[in-house]
Protein backbone atom coordinates (compact mmCIF):
# COMPACT_ATOMS: atom_id res chain seq x y z
CA UNK A 1 0.00 0.00 0.00
CA UNK A 2 1.21 2.93 -0.96
CA UNK A 3 1.96 5.95 1.70
CA UNK A 4 -0.45 8.45 -0.44
CA UNK A 5 -3.62 6.02 0.30
CA UNK A 6 -2.21 4.55 3.87
CA UNK A 7 -2.67 8.56 4.87
CA UNK A 8 -5.88 8.76 3.11
CA UNK A 9 -7.32 6.03 4.60
CA UNK A 10 -6.01 7.66 8.26
CA UNK A 11 -7.78 10.69 7.83
CA UNK A 12 -11.02 8.98 6.54
CA UNK A 13 -11.23 6.61 9.66
CA UNK A 14 -10.62 9.85 12.04
CA UNK A 15 -13.63 11.66 10.24
CA UNK A 16 -15.37 8.52 10.57
CA UNK A 17 -14.30 8.06 14.18
CA UNK A 18 -15.16 11.38 15.25
CA UNK A 19 -18.72 11.38 13.61
CA UNK A 20 -19.28 7.90 15.45
CA UNK A 21 -18.01 9.86 19.13
CA UNK A 22 -19.95 13.32 18.09
CA UNK A 23 -23.09 10.40 18.28
CA UNK A 24 -21.92 8.39 21.17
CA UNK A 25 -21.36 11.56 23.39
CA UNK A 26 -24.51 13.07 22.63
CA UNK A 27 -26.38 10.40 23.70
CA UNK A 28 -24.04 9.66 26.52
CA UNK A 29 -25.76 13.43 27.00
CA UNK A 30 -29.17 12.93 26.90
CA UNK A 31 -28.72 9.88 29.01
CA UNK A 32 -27.45 12.33 31.36
CA UNK A 33 -30.02 14.75 30.98
CA UNK A 34 -32.76 11.85 31.77
CA UNK A 35 -31.22 11.46 35.73
CA UNK A 36 -29.99 14.96 36.35
CA UNK A 37 -31.48 17.51 33.88
CA UNK A 38 -29.46 20.22 36.16
CA UNK A 39 -26.31 18.22 36.34
CA UNK A 40 -25.56 18.03 32.67
CA UNK A 41 -23.20 21.33 32.37
CA UNK A 42 -22.16 21.67 35.52
CA UNK A 43 -17.92 20.94 35.56
CA UNK A 44 -17.52 20.04 31.85
CA UNK A 45 -16.69 23.96 31.30
CA UNK A 46 -12.93 23.26 32.62
CA UNK A 47 -12.67 19.76 31.02
CA UNK A 48 -13.78 21.00 27.65
CA UNK A 49 -11.14 24.58 27.86
CA UNK A 50 -8.46 22.19 28.96
CA UNK A 51 -9.00 19.45 26.26
CA UNK A 52 -9.52 22.15 23.38
CA UNK A 53 -7.37 23.88 24.10
CA UNK A 54 -4.30 21.28 24.34
CA UNK A 55 -5.93 20.00 20.86
CA UNK A 56 -5.23 23.64 19.89
CA UNK A 57 -2.27 23.81 21.20
CA UNK A 58 -0.79 20.21 19.34
CA UNK A 59 -2.40 21.05 15.96
CA UNK A 60 -0.45 24.67 16.34
CA UNK A 61 2.99 22.91 16.52
CA UNK A 62 2.72 20.15 14.96
CA UNK A 63 1.59 22.01 11.74
CA UNK A 64 4.04 24.92 12.18
CA UNK A 65 6.86 22.41 12.28
CA UNK A 66 5.90 20.37 9.66
CA UNK A 67 5.38 23.26 7.59
CA UNK A 68 9.09 24.50 8.67
CA UNK A 69 10.80 21.21 8.18
CA UNK A 70 9.31 21.57 4.59
CA UNK A 71 11.06 24.35 3.50
CA UNK A 72 13.90 23.59 4.97
CA UNK A 73 14.12 20.35 2.58
CA UNK A 74 13.25 22.31 -0.10
CA UNK A 75 16.53 24.96 0.57
CA UNK A 76 18.15 22.16 1.46
CA UNK A 77 18.43 20.92 -2.54
CA UNK A 78 19.20 24.15 -3.70
CA UNK A 79 22.34 24.20 -1.20
CA UNK A 80 23.18 20.91 -3.03
CA UNK A 81 22.77 22.05 -5.99
CA UNK A 82 24.51 25.33 -5.26
CA UNK A 83 27.59 22.86 -3.59
CA UNK A 84 27.85 20.72 -6.46
CA UNK A 85 28.12 23.69 -8.59
CA UNK A 86 31.26 25.40 -6.75
CA UNK A 87 33.06 22.27 -6.75
CA UNK A 88 32.21 21.46 -10.69
CA UNK A 89 33.37 24.77 -11.47
CA UNK A 90 36.62 24.41 -9.33
CA UNK A 91 37.84 21.36 -11.66
CA UNK A 92 38.98 23.89 -13.71
CA UNK A 93 42.11 24.08 -11.38
CA UNK A 94 42.94 20.94 -12.08
CA UNK A 95 44.91 19.86 -15.37
CA UNK A 96 43.34 19.83 -18.07
CA UNK A 97 44.07 15.67 -19.21
CA UNK A 98 41.87 14.99 -16.09
CA UNK A 99 39.32 17.36 -15.78
CA UNK A 100 36.97 14.96 -18.52
CA UNK A 101 37.03 11.98 -16.27
CA UNK A 102 36.06 14.05 -13.32
CA UNK A 103 33.28 16.08 -15.12
CA UNK A 104 32.04 12.43 -16.16
CA UNK A 105 31.86 11.38 -12.33
CA UNK A 106 30.10 14.39 -12.08
CA UNK A 107 27.39 13.72 -14.19
CA UNK A 108 26.69 10.48 -13.31
CA UNK A 109 26.52 11.58 -9.45
CA UNK A 110 24.20 14.29 -10.20
CA UNK A 111 21.66 11.84 -12.12
CA UNK A 112 22.47 9.27 -9.30
CA UNK A 113 21.40 12.06 -6.53
CA UNK A 114 17.95 12.95 -8.60
CA UNK A 115 17.10 9.44 -9.05
CA UNK A 116 17.22 8.94 -5.02
CA UNK A 117 14.91 10.79 -3.83
CA UNK A 118 13.00 10.34 -7.47
CA UNK A 119 12.01 6.86 -6.23
CA UNK A 120 11.67 7.05 -2.36
CA UNK A 121 9.26 5.06 -2.01
CA UNK A 122 11.54 1.90 -3.51
CA UNK A 123 13.40 1.28 -0.50
CA UNK A 124 15.88 -1.39 -2.61
CA UNK A 125 16.19 0.88 -5.43
CA UNK A 126 16.79 4.24 -2.86
CA UNK A 127 19.39 1.39 -0.91
CA UNK A 128 20.98 0.87 -3.86
CA UNK A 129 21.86 4.21 -5.17
CA UNK A 130 22.65 5.21 -2.20
CA UNK A 131 25.41 3.10 -2.11
CA UNK A 132 26.38 4.02 -5.77
CA UNK A 133 26.20 8.14 -4.77
CA UNK A 134 29.15 6.35 -1.88
CA UNK A 135 31.09 5.25 -4.35
CA UNK A 136 31.24 8.02 -6.92
CA UNK A 137 31.65 10.29 -3.84
CA UNK A 138 34.94 8.47 -3.52
CA UNK A 139 36.05 8.32 -7.42
CA UNK A 140 35.71 12.02 -7.13
CA UNK A 141 37.57 12.68 -4.07
CA UNK A 142 40.47 10.00 -5.07
CA UNK A 143 41.03 11.61 -8.60
CA UNK A 144 40.72 15.01 -7.46
CA UNK A 145 43.03 14.56 -4.62
CA UNK A 146 46.08 12.81 -7.43
CA UNK A 147 45.12 15.36 -10.02
CA UNK A 148 45.50 18.72 -7.51
CA UNK A 149 49.01 17.73 -6.16
CA UNK A 150 50.49 17.38 -9.50
CA UNK A 151 52.76 19.97 -10.97
CA UNK A 152 50.84 21.42 -13.34
CA UNK A 153 47.75 21.99 -11.60
CA UNK A 154 47.28 25.56 -10.66
CA UNK A 155 47.69 27.01 -7.69
CA UNK A 156 46.24 26.52 -4.42
CA UNK A 157 44.31 23.75 -6.54
CA UNK A 158 43.72 21.67 -3.26
CA UNK A 159 43.13 24.39 -1.16
CA UNK A 160 39.78 25.68 -3.15
CA UNK A 161 38.76 22.17 -4.50
CA UNK A 162 39.04 20.23 -1.76
CA UNK A 163 36.64 21.69 0.41
CA UNK A 164 34.46 22.24 -2.19
CA UNK A 165 34.42 18.40 -2.88
CA UNK A 166 34.09 18.31 1.42
CA UNK A 167 31.43 20.50 0.90
CA UNK A 168 29.36 18.61 -1.48
CA UNK A 169 30.00 15.29 0.24
CA UNK A 170 28.35 16.50 3.50
CA UNK A 171 25.32 17.37 1.75
CA UNK A 172 24.34 14.08 1.45
CA UNK A 173 24.96 13.36 5.04
CA UNK A 174 22.96 16.55 5.60
CA UNK A 175 19.58 15.78 2.97
CA UNK A 176 19.78 12.10 4.52
CA UNK A 177 18.93 13.24 8.04
CA UNK A 178 16.64 15.93 7.35
CA UNK A 179 14.15 13.46 5.39
CA UNK A 180 14.53 11.10 8.56
CA UNK A 181 14.10 14.34 11.09
CA UNK A 182 10.38 13.81 12.46
CA UNK A 183 8.49 14.24 15.36
CA UNK A 184 7.66 10.66 17.48
CA UNK A 185 4.80 8.63 15.93
CA UNK A 186 3.32 9.10 19.46
CA UNK A 187 2.46 12.75 18.79
CA UNK A 188 0.69 11.69 15.74
CA UNK A 189 -1.35 9.06 17.74
CA UNK A 190 -2.09 11.99 20.54
CA UNK A 191 -3.36 14.28 17.80
CA UNK A 192 -5.92 11.61 16.46
CA UNK A 193 -6.82 10.58 20.13
CA UNK A 194 -7.33 14.32 21.13
CA UNK A 195 -9.42 14.94 18.11
CA UNK A 196 -11.43 11.63 19.21
CA UNK A 197 -12.38 12.90 22.55
CA UNK A 198 -12.89 16.19 21.72
CA UNK A 199 -15.50 15.05 19.13
CA UNK A 200 -16.76 13.22 22.27
CA UNK A 201 -17.42 15.96 24.26
CA UNK A 202 -18.33 18.57 21.86
CA UNK A 203 -21.34 15.43 21.61
CA UNK A 204 -21.83 15.78 24.70
CA UNK A 205 -22.49 19.11 25.07
CA UNK A 206 -24.57 19.41 21.72
CA UNK A 207 -27.07 16.83 23.70
CA UNK A 208 -29.30 19.82 24.76
CA UNK A 209 -30.69 20.11 21.05
CA UNK A 210 -33.51 17.84 20.02
CA UNK A 211 -32.23 17.56 16.29
CA UNK A 212 -28.97 16.92 15.52
CA UNK A 213 -26.58 19.78 14.20
CA UNK A 214 -25.28 17.98 11.18
CA UNK A 215 -23.46 20.96 9.68
CA UNK A 216 -21.75 21.44 12.74
CA UNK A 217 -21.23 17.89 13.26
CA UNK A 218 -19.41 17.70 9.37
CA UNK A 219 -17.45 20.81 9.69
CA UNK A 220 -15.78 19.81 12.28
CA UNK A 221 -14.98 16.87 11.94
CA UNK A 222 -13.75 17.40 8.43
CA UNK A 223 -11.82 20.54 9.75
CA UNK A 224 -9.68 18.09 11.76
CA UNK A 225 -9.45 15.22 9.18
CA UNK A 226 -8.05 17.45 6.75
CA UNK A 227 -5.92 19.43 8.82
CA UNK A 228 -4.74 15.79 9.91
CA UNK A 229 -3.43 14.74 6.37
CA UNK A 230 -2.14 18.01 5.30
CA UNK A 231 0.53 17.35 8.47
CA UNK A 232 1.22 14.15 7.78
CA UNK A 233 1.79 15.09 4.24
CA UNK A 234 3.66 18.07 4.54
CA UNK A 235 6.16 15.47 7.23
CA UNK A 236 6.70 13.33 4.24
CA UNK A 237 7.11 15.11 1.17
CA UNK A 238 8.78 12.29 -1.04
CA UNK A 239 5.46 9.95 -0.14
CA UNK A 240 2.83 12.22 -0.04
CA UNK A 241 0.63 14.62 -2.78
CA UNK A 242 2.45 17.63 -1.12
CA UNK A 243 5.95 16.95 -2.74
CA UNK A 244 9.10 19.30 -2.83
CA UNK A 245 9.72 17.25 -6.34
CA UNK A 246 9.87 20.70 -8.11
CA UNK A 247 12.82 22.21 -6.07
CA UNK A 248 14.21 19.26 -7.85
CA UNK A 249 14.50 21.19 -11.25
CA UNK A 250 17.77 22.92 -9.36
CA UNK A 251 19.84 19.60 -9.60
CA UNK A 252 18.13 18.71 -13.25
CA UNK A 253 18.93 21.67 -15.19
CA UNK A 254 22.68 21.44 -13.42
CA UNK A 255 23.09 18.27 -14.71
CA UNK A 256 22.00 19.64 -18.16
CA UNK A 257 24.35 22.20 -17.89
CA UNK A 258 27.31 19.45 -17.66
CA UNK A 259 26.30 17.58 -21.08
Amino acid sequence: MSFSIAEVLLACGLFVGMLLLFEVGRQFGIARRRRDPDGVDKGSGPVEAAVFGLLGLLLAFTFSGAASRFEDRRHLITDEANAIGTAYLRIDLLPPDAQPAIRQLFARYLTTRTDIYRNAEDVRTTKAKTSETAAIQSQIWSRAVSASQRPDAATHAAILLLPALNAMVDMTTTRAAAMQNHPPRVIFFLLASLSLVSALLAGYVMCSTAVRSWFYMLLFTATMSVTFFVILDLEYPRLGLIRVDEADQALVELRDLMR
